[in-house]
């Protein structure tokens, strides 16, 4: 029920967009939907787990430049490089949890941290998918039956957004929700009632980063260039940590709100002002909500809720 409402909603904004009849709407949206993926992957490890990434950045480049390979090697349709790049990513989620998942707390996001720099390095030093240089990838104008090309980049994010919330909200509400949420709240405790907790580490890293590549897949369309310092970004470390924060880290819903509050907002910003202010956005919001919301908008409308209800 839940995919099929999203399904319906996710439509009506596409048509909604596309009743404006304008090509920003397109672009900035796509930027937003990007980053309601990469903080609901985010919250898979850090919010329901407990374990704060630091490296979103790599598993987002990752995703776009395993888009970069194969596009030089043998153009894919999109769909199957977002695949592609889900499994890349994801393999990588995977061999970064078994390598750093036995440290904890600020030990693993310095690791995080840290890989995000060693495949940076390993990027800027690859010269198939343009290293330093970077690569232009030549999209099409239009394609058919949709018409512009950033109109059909914005359907797939929309599809991506379906996806990655569904499967948030289903691992809530599941018995791996549940496993996740005895490692945040207690791991050793979690440990000696025979809880798998590395198991279910691994599990989260993997998922979390399959999400984070199948978002960076498309970017290089999207972009038409792509060099490390724009896949890289910091943007994206910060953000994908910050929306969750502010949103809430407890439910699906909280990388959402975050998400569409703070993207809108830098989106605003950046053609009123200037993009360089978006990390200012970010600070003083995130600065503001740990003084007044900790737990996020999510967690401070529960907190009244429950004092109504006394």
């Amino acid at each position: 029920m839940f995919l099929l409402v999203s399904a319906v909603v996710a439509v009506a904004v596409f048509f909604g967009a596309r009743l404006v009849n304008n090509d920003y709407v397109f672009f900035a949206g796509y930027t937003v939907l990007q980053f309601v993926v990469l903080a609901t992957a985010w919250n898979i490890l850090g919010g329901y787990t407990g374990y704060v990434n630091f490296g979103s950045a790599a598993f987002f480049a990752m995703g776009a430049y395993s888009t970069v390979f194969f596009h030089k090697l043998n153009p894919l349709p999109i769909p199957v490089l977002i695949l592609i790049g889900g499994v890349v990513s994801g393999v990588v989620g995977l061999g970064m949890g078994y390598l750093t998942l036995r440290l904890r707390g600020a030990f693993f996001a310095i690791a995080t941290l840290a890989l995000a720099v060693v495949l940076a390095t390993f990027v800027v030093n690859w010269d198939y998918v343009g290293g330093s240089r970077g690569a232009y990838i030549i999209r099409p104008n239009e394609i058919a039956p949709i018409g512009p090309y950033i109109q059909y980049l914005f359907l797939l994010m929309l599809s991506l957004v379906v996806l990655a919330l569904a499967c948030a909200r289903g691992i809530e509400r599941s018995q791996l929700g549940y496993g996740f949420a005895t490692i945040r709240d207690d791991e050793l405790a979690a440990e000696a009632s025979g809880v798998p907790t590395l198991r279910l580490k691994l599990v989260a890293t993997t998922l979390s980063g399959a999400l984070m590549g199948m978002a960076g897949a498309p970017f290089p369309y999207y972009i038409g260039y792509l060099q490390p310092s724009s896949a890289f970004g910091l943007e994206y470390a910060v953000n994908s940590i910050a929306m969750p924060m502010i949103g809430g880290t407890t439910s699906w819903v909280g990388p959402l709100i975050g998400a569409v509050l703070l993207g809108s907002l830098q989106q605003i910003a950046t053609v009123t002002i200037s993009s360089a202010v978006n990390l200012l956005i970010v600070g003083l919001l995130l600065v503001g909500f740990v003084i007044i919301a900790p737990n996020g908008i999510v967690g401070r409308v529960r907190d009244r809720l429950r004092r109504r209800e006394k």
